[in-house]
């Protein structure tokens, strides 16, 4: 579960809050687009949630963590149950498909015998079966960023969180992408997910949750939120 309760949160030199005293939450199991402008918080709110900035006010939960009091320390725990896929893939070039996966489950001291288990599952889940010796760069866009799903659930995480995951694609593979992202939270023990996109169509194709924010603040919130709140 992700509980934004009050939450406000300044950058350091900033005139104004990124995020002004905004609440909603997550369930457990949920799928919810986030929408909103440029400018609007939508990477504040990815940070604050994944621990990389700390909220100056309110409540910040995130699957059981209370992120503004508990000791830093327990941040790499938290951060086990999230599970992030970036626009731009990040993936790491001299390694294959199966050693990028396999990658996310090393730095977690996960033993080889899960290791063998559980990537190719996870590989045949989003599609890649049969390419595990390729490398990033022999595959395509699409398929690279399947790889970053792949890495991102590996883990099974509670919560997964895609940040602009179709900008570098066309609209016939978002559509994939996203058919997948819901196929996903269906299968994976109840994955959470959590898009963050400014893609109205694509968010229009599909019948759930939205949150749209602007200038830091909740503006709407409900299955028919992004046409309540036209984007700009």
């Amino acid at each position: 579960m992700v509980l934004f309760e009050n939450v406000s949160m300044t950058y350091p030199g900033g005139d104004f809050p990124a995020i002004d005293d905004m609440t909603f939450s997550i369930d457990d199991g949920e799928f919810v687009f986030l929408v909103g402008p440029s400018g609007s918080g939508k990477t504040s709110i990815i940070k604050l949630i994944t621990g990389e900035v700390m909220a100056d006010a309110g409540v910040l939960n995130v699957n059981g963590y209370d992120l503004r009091h508990m000791r830093r320390r327990k941040l790499p725990m938290m951060r086990r149950t999230v599970g992030v896929i970036f626009q731009d893939f990040r993936l790491i070039e001299d390694k294959t498909i199966y050693e990028n996966v396999a990658f996310a489950m090393h730095v977690v001291g996960a033993s080889n015998r899960d290791i063998r288990q559980r990537v190719p599952y996870v590989l045949e889940l989003v599609g890649l079966q049969g390419c595990e010796r390729r490398y990033p760069r022999e595959v395509s866009g699409g398929e690279q960023q399947r790889v970053a799903v792949a890495r991102a659930i590996v883990n099974s995480p509670q919560l997964l969180i895609a940040d602009e995951p179709t900008g570098n694609l066309d609209p016939a593979r978002s559509l994939e992408l996203m058919l997948l992202m819901e196929r996903i939270n269906d299968n994976e023990s109840g994955t959470t997910v959590l898009v963050v996109t400014h893609e109205k169509e694509l968010v229009n194709s599909f019948s759930k949750r939205v949150i749209a924010i602007d200038e830091g603040q909740v503006v709407s919130d409900g299955m028919d939120g992004y046409y309540s709140y036209e984007i700009q």
